[in-house]
């Protein structure tokens, strides 16, 4: 792809930066954010890792460096930073003419003839502050011919701070200065299990990698390893996906805030999992022929007796009528149930999509579908989505003692019009 120029995009810290823009209290404060049930470290602000606090510690192993430090934690709240981030991408789409949104806090511009207009660098620190004036979130930006290349700018964008957070690599001499600082395994697609291969190999360095013949590393490794090796040396290999690819499932699954042993509260989970599950298959515009349920106790506690069923069914005609898919899930939860468990996490799946009106039924199908179901399900999301109300199946239950532990939740403050921010 000749003359390709391409940005990543990648907001510092994200879910922490997230927390700290309605609690400018805490601008100087060590934070953290935890994983589901409030267990391990998904998130820190720089203050927390200079703290030496590891992605995915346990929360209960910090406990000491809390109360000297005055960490403050926070419970995922994915509502708040789903928000913040589709803001941040909006603003991205704004500003160049083509942005594949990667991840949840990164992004690939498409800049090939933005350089006509403006010098590259100069357009990274346009985005840079662009995005922090609008949003308050701080972005690294790097710039390079290829994507892989891109990845390896905005490291080093994170990394020094003499760049100011925004780093050109279009120039080879630069290419070749980054790679020879930059290890193996911080080379994307990597990863460490690789890198341990390769660096037996003697390939310590990117640039190691880079100098690496193409069709060698192709037959002692893969294709997709070749294709880093051809992008690190400036030929684009990875093309910009405009659109997002349709998922190929869907999965909704939880682990409990305590253990379930009652069928009750387990049907109360499945159909709010499902229900879940079916919001998220309209918005990708699909019908599911196939859900899947699972429940796992504890493998990590041998005194308990173990039972991990997973159960599927195929339904007569694809749907993503909440109230179909629930009368699914039930079935295989009576089919599945155990007494004398303590189950940690269960989940639905939903697979085998089609696109509205695509799927034939054949002769003996039961194709009768409910009338006016479309309808009534989108305004059942338009409601949900809204923040002014929820619309739930009575089988979701307004007890729920399983629910994911969130004790450190902060307020949907973009989300809920109960828990906007008031500035007295």
């Amino acid at each position: 792809m000749a003359n390709s120029i391409f940005a990543l995009v990648d907001c510092n810290n994200f879910y922490a930066s997230v927390e700290r823009l309605f609690r400018p209290d805490l601008k100087h404060t060590p934070i953290v954010v935890l994983s589901n049930n409030d267990g391990c470290v998904v998130a820190r602000s720089p203050e927390a890792k200079a703290l030496g606090i590891k992605m995915g510690t346990p929360f209960f192993q910090i406990q000491d460096l809390v109360r000297q430090h005055g960490i403050v934690a926070f419970s995922s709240n994915y509502a708040l930073y789903s928000d913040i981030s589709s803001r941040v991408m909006s603003i991205l789409e704004e500003l160049a003419p083509r942005v594949e949104v990667y991840s949840i806090d990164e992004s690939f511009m498409g800049l090939s003839g933005v350089a006509n207009a403006v010098a590259l660098e100069d357009f990274g620190y346009q985005v840079r502050s662009t995005v922090q004036q609008w949003t308050g979130i701080t972005v690294c930006v790097g710039i390079a011919p290829t994507k892989t290349l891109a990845k390896l700018a905005n490291h080093a964008a994170k990394k020094y701070r003499a760049t100011g957070g925004v780093v050109d690599l279009t120039s080879t001499v630069r290419q070749q200065k980054l790679m020879s600082l930059v290890p193996v395994d911080e080379v994307w697609g990597i990863g460490r299990r690789l890198s341990h291969r390769l660096q037996a190999e003697g390939i310590k360095t990117a640039q190691d990698l880079a100098k690496s013949n193409p069709k060698w590393i192709r037959r002692n490794y893969s294709v997709v390893v070749e294709r880093t090796v051809r992008e690190l040396n400036g030929e684009s290999c990875l093309s910009l996906e405009d659109v997002t690819p349709t998922k190929q499932q869907i999965i909704c699954s939880r682990s409990f805030g305590q253990r379930i042993t009652e069928y009750e509260d387990m049907r109360q989970a499945i159909c709010q999992y499902t229900s879940r599950a079916a919001e998220k298959l309209r918005g990708e515009d699909r019908s599911a022929k196939v859900l899947t349920l699972f429940m796992r106790t504890n493998r990590f506690n041998p005194d308990e007796p173990q039972y991990t069923p997973s159960l599927s069914t195929e339904l007569s005609i694809p749907t993503a009528d909440t109230r179909d898919l629930v009368v699914a899930a039930m079935r295989l939860l009576q089919a599945a149930w155990r007494d004398g468990y303590r189950y940690m996490k269960a989940g639905v799946m939903l697979s085998d999509f089609y696109e509205p009106g695509v799927y034939q039924p054949s002769l003996f199908d039961d194709a009768i579908s409910r009338p006016n179901a479309k309808a009534l399900m989108s305004v059942v999301d338009r409601i949900n989505s809204s923040g002014k109300g929820n619309i739930f199946l009575a089988g979701q239950g307004t007890q729920k003692a399983w629910v994911m532990k969130r004790e450190r939740l902060s307020p949907a403050y973009t989300t809920r019009w109960d828990e906007i921010p008031l500035v007295r």
